[in-house]
């Protein structure tokens, strides 16, 4: 008989939301973790890379305040203390994390997790093997850094994000393969540092996927902070020397070389479950992820997965709206579906910020709608232009007919918080006219929101 009613093998957003959810529902829970508890995202993505961003960006902020009648002259910055405050940053969400485990009396079991025949847990510890039985399991391992073909790991030369975050001093020069969101936000904050900065992306735009007007201003803005932005330009291989690194690769159809210091590699994360014994297991993977139905089971139905183990947007809060999700659906509390995930936004922590929630104009008229859309610059609005915070836009797609608003995308100051209100809107089924109609506090950047749904059916008062 089994001891647990849920043990859940990942300490990161997913697996101790999951965890947590599980406990108050008066489930009897363990969970695995291999390192410190909060996953990458806690330890070696989402959290550390903030409290550098953050540091970039003030440094960044009071260097060039001089429109504000700020004199930066000496500003300087400790790039050491920078990294020391991210790593304690990190260390203070791990440390809530296991106090959150011990409050709601979750059993934390140290140790590398694998799945036996049919699905059974079995712990690799420090001193053997210890089986753990339970009703359900859940997978919540997350992901790892992809590499592409002809890229081979070698620090302190070629680099991933986790490398970097711990790295406590600065090249002069940094080559980035992929223009994604961790190239972008390690893009700005070398290149505030003084770190000659080139991204290399093999789309045509930044952040590939995103609304192309949005990708359009954020180039721009890179490339007035002297970052070189080059797209269309396709990795074919490298090699690392004394000097640095030699990166060859293939730009509108001519081959390049380009030459840095340091190369980070960036160019997308691939679900860590090949060393889970998941196929041993007989569990049915799908290029790579664990295939699911509606209720998060595996071809195992007693193995749930979540998260980045599975083919669903690789972002630390739909794993853990995933993890409650799959709790509540096996508990009967909560019928499958009910997470949409054409309303879920994903953010970019550059400056200026890009956020998006929804469909891009592009890919609703794909889908057949009759679109009409309204843009809203940031310069048009009092709080942006008082603040120096003028760079940006924000778009809304909508269906002509009614109103709905079928996506929001967002480039500039506080685009991360702003994207939250169109986001919400479109989960009330709001209209453009509710969005614009509702009365903003002035002045804001909000505003931008409500110009861009007035934008929409020709009624800005701004712009």
């Amino acid at each position: 008989m089994a001891d647990l009613d849920l043990a859940v093998l990942g300490g990161g957003p997913g697996g101790y939301t999951a965890a947590i959810r599980a406990a108050q529902l008066g489930m009897r829970v363990a969970l695995v973790e291999r390192e410190q508890l909060g996953g990458v995202c806690g330890n070696w993505g989402c959290i550390p890379s903030k409290a550098i961003i953050s540091s970039a960006a003030a440094y960044d902020r009071a260097r060039n305040g001089a429109a504000l009648g700020i004199r930066g002259d000496g500003v300087g910055f400790d790039y050491p203390q920078v990294v020391a405050n991210s790593r304690a940053a990190a260390d203070r969400m791990a440390r809530g994390v296991a106090s959150l485990m011990k409050k709601h009396a979750i059993e934390v079991i140290a140790g590398e997790g694998r799945l036996g025949r049919d699905g059974r847990l079995v712990v690799r510890q420090a001193d053997g093997e210890r089986p753990v039985a339970a009703r359900r399991v859940m997978l919540a391992v997350g992901s790892g850094e992809k590499l592409l073909p002809g890229m081979a790991i070698s620090p302190p030369w070629v680099v991933t994000s986790r490398e970097l975050l711990a790295e406590t001093s600065l090249p002069a020069s940094i080559a980035i393969v992929g223009g994604g969101a961790i190239g972008v936000e390690f893009g700005y904050v070398l290149g505030a540092f003084g770190v000659q900065v080139t991204i290399l992306e093999m789309q045509d735009q930044l952040l590939p996927g995103v609304e192309p007007e949005v990708a359009r201003e954020l180039a721009r803005s890179f490339r007035r902070r002297k970052i070189a932005v080059r797209t269309g330009c396709a990795f074919r291989g490298m090699a690392v020397g004394e000097g640095g690194v030699r990166i060859e690769a293939e730009e509108k159809g001519k081959p390049v070389a380009i030459e840095a210091e340091r190369c980070l590699v960036a160019v997308g994360r691939a679900p860590r479950t090949a060393r889970l014994g998941v196929e041993d297991a007989g569990i049915a993977l799908e290029r790579g992820y664990v295939a699911v139905n509606e209720r998060y089971e595996s071809s195992i139905p007693h193995v749930l997965a979540i998260g980045d183990a599975i083919d669903t947007p690789a972002l630390a809060h739909v794993a853990a709206a995933e993890g409650v999700a799959a709790v509540e659906i096996a508990s009967g509390r909560r019928d499958p579906g009910w997470i949409d995930y054409r309303r879920i936004p994903a953010c970019v922590y550059s400056h200026p910020e890009v956020a998006t929630v929804g469909l891009t104009e592009e890919k609703a008229r794909e889908a057949g709608h009759d679109v009409r859309v309204g843009v809203a610059p940031f310069r048009a609005l009092g709080r942006a232009v008082a603040g120096g915070e003028t760079e940006g836009i924000v778009k809304i797609v909508s269906e002509a007919r009614h109103g709905e608003i079928l996506g929001g995308h967002v480039c500039g100051a506080e685009a991360t918080e702003l994207v939250a209100e169109i986001a919400l809107a479109m989960s009330l089924e709001g209209t453009v006219e509710d969005l614009g109609r509702t009365v903003h506090a002035h002045p804001t950047f909000s505003e931008t929101v409500m110009e861009a749904a007035l934008a929409v059916v020709g009624e800005s008062i701004s712009l």
